[in-house]
């Protein structure tokens, strides 16, 4: 009896290796796909990138895109989701553990959605230059007046001052910062 308790611990601890050992290598093959589009993004039109193109570039095999994708527009919606899901995070970093937070208490090592923006580079200069990523930019202004509109303290803020009029200048303004600075060549850091 003490034996096979034994062995049925070495075989869920080695289950448990294989599947985070899987897991690291579903990772590296998605970043890898991932990496890919972007960098094909920016060579060529979204409509014009084959599967076998996107494997090629991620020294990956069609199968293993297959395991993963089903079509390039799935892989396409993934990064998207994954990138916006880091925004999110980035924007509400500088809020956690206090609530709401008043714009002029913010100093530029407190807003870390232009560490985001500079660590996804590459995706966003092929946001800003493709066609394929036009509902990418609706999706980044809803998600940043959403944001905005939870995040930022108003109570501040005089009655007769329209609230979403507000939301929507500070939303387009970090909008047109983030484009000019991805258009620039990214020439300030993200702290600057």
């Amino acid at each position: 009896m003490a034996i096979t308790c034994i062995l049925i611990k070495v075989n869920q601890q080695r289950e448990g290796e294989l599947l985070m050992k899987n897991d690291r290598r579903i990772h590296k093959s998605k970043k890898g796909l991932k990496d890919a589009l972007i960098t094909l993004m920016a060579e060529k039109e979204f409509e014009k990138i084959t599967v076998t193109d996107l494997v090629q570039k991620a020294d990956l095999n069609r199968g293993t895109f297959y395991k993963h994708f089903q079509t390039k527009e799935e892989l396409l919606e993934e990064l998207t989701n994954d990138i916006l899901d880091d925004l999110i995070r980035s924007y509400r970093e500088p809020y956690i553990g206090i609530g709401k937070l008043h714009i002029e208490n913010l100093t530029t090592s407190s807003v870390k959605i232009f560490e985001h923006v500079y660590q996804y580079g590459s995706f966003y200069s092929v946001m800003i230059h493709s066609h394929a990523l036009s509902g990418f930019q609706d999706k980044i202004i809803s998600v940043l007046t959403q944001l905005s509109y939870d995040e930022i303290g108003f109570d501040h803020i005089p009655n007769a001052i329209n609230h979403e009029l507000l939301t929507n200048y500070h939303v387009y303004g970090l909008y047109g910062i983030i484009i000019s600075w991805v258009k620039g060549g990214f020439k300030y850091s993200p702290t600057h």
